[in-house]
């Protein structure tokens, strides 16, 4: 079979290669083995393959943490998955493969209705969203969500959800493109992140600002953001897109009563030192549920924009990196794997 592999670290132009392996053997106890159909792409694929994200994989190895798919296999023990079941996966690598072994704590059927262009930007973009916004932050109805990076993945992803939820809704992006996009996709004020962006914010926020900041980009946006804050706000930090953390404004934290939550997913889904998947199984299942039945009836609508082949990583994040791309792509690795 194929698979992207890495036997070093760096540029993925140099170091990420398409090669053939061996399929992995017969599942262990509690896994299923999933003909990989397609798995997402995403800034994080980048520091992985650059060895800088917040853990390094053992080489060599392959990239991809989001896949879709069939299982072809099941351990005996399994009983909850069957052969033929089309599913969604979660792994901290090993995606870009043909065929891969995983257990099923973060495996998720997939509802029928649902093909792979909805169903893949769900566990990893919208799972992000959901459960900072819903379970971090606690957001309602009464706040005025500001969301940054909002023609990212997983930006565009909190758009819908803190819409879909009832909550005010403020997008920023960085084209006019992308901010038309996220007001189609549910935000009621898009702006661009220039000299007005906070003065824009005041004005249509009716409450001195918003009282969620979704911040998945850092660096100098976020530190602008700051200044837009209501009041005892929450700020979300997701991530650092721009290439690095903001310097935080400790006086205008101190002054407003801000909350700043660290926020890394990867806690649900058995990527810290932890591995605490199993904690968070129940609710996970749940909230990938909740996720798939919102997409079937039309109060979320997830969608890969852009598919590649194999052979076109470096062709998806060089268009990720340019900002090309609103939304969320993939890479198709259906093969002729048993």
């Amino acid at each position: 079979m194929k698979a992207i592999v890495c036997e070093r670290f760096g540029d993925p132009r140099e170091v990420a290669q398409v090669k053939e392996i061996d399929p992995p053997p017969s599942p262990d106890s509690g896994q299923v083995s999933i003909r990989v159909d397609a798995a997402s792409v995403s800034h994080a694929t980048e520091l992985l393959i650059r060895g800088s994200y917040q853990s390094s994989p053992p080489l060599p190895f392959s990239p991809g943490t989001e896949v879709y798919g069939e299982i072809v296999a099941c351990a005996a023990d399994v009983t909850a998955f069957k052969p033929g079941d089309k599913v969604l996966a979660m792994t901290r690598w090993g995606g870009y493969a043909q065929q891969i072994n995983l257990p099923t704590h973060t495996v998720y059927r997939v509802l029928d209705g649902l093909g792979m262009r909805e169903a893949l930007p769900l566990p990893l973009s919208y799972g992000t969203a959901y459960t900072a916004l819903v379970w971090k932050a606690r957001m309602t109805p009464a706040d005025t969500v500001l969301i940054l990076g909002a023609g990212s993945g997983v930006g565009l992803a909190a758009v819908e959800i803190a819409s879909a939820l009832g909550a005010t809704v403020i997008a920023v992006a960085s084209s006019q493109d992308k901010r038309k996009v996220a007001q189609d996709h549910g935000a009621h004020y898009a702006f661009a992140p220039d000299d007005e962006l906070v003065s824009n914010i005041k004005a249509c926020s009716g409450s001195g600002g918003a009282s969620i900041i979704f911040d998945p980009v850092g660096a100098e946006l976020m530190e602008t953001a700051f200044k837009a804050a209501a009041q005892g706000a929450q700020i979300l930090s997701i991530g650092f897109a721009a290439g690095r953390p903001p310097r935080l404004p400790q006086n205008i934290m101190l002054v407003k009563n801000l909350t700043l939550h660290g926020f890394f997913y990867g806690q649900y889904i058995g990527w810290t030192p932890r591995d605490e998947r199993l904690r968070y199984e129940t609710p996970m299942r749940e909230m990938m549920r909740t996720l798939q039945q919102m997409a079937l009836r039309g109060k979320i609508r997830p969608e890969i924009v852009k598919t590649y082949p194999m052979e076109g990583l470096c062709q998806a994040l060089d268009d990720l990196g340019s900002r090309r791309i609103t939304g969320k792509v993939a890479l198709e690795l259906k093969g002729d794997t048993p």
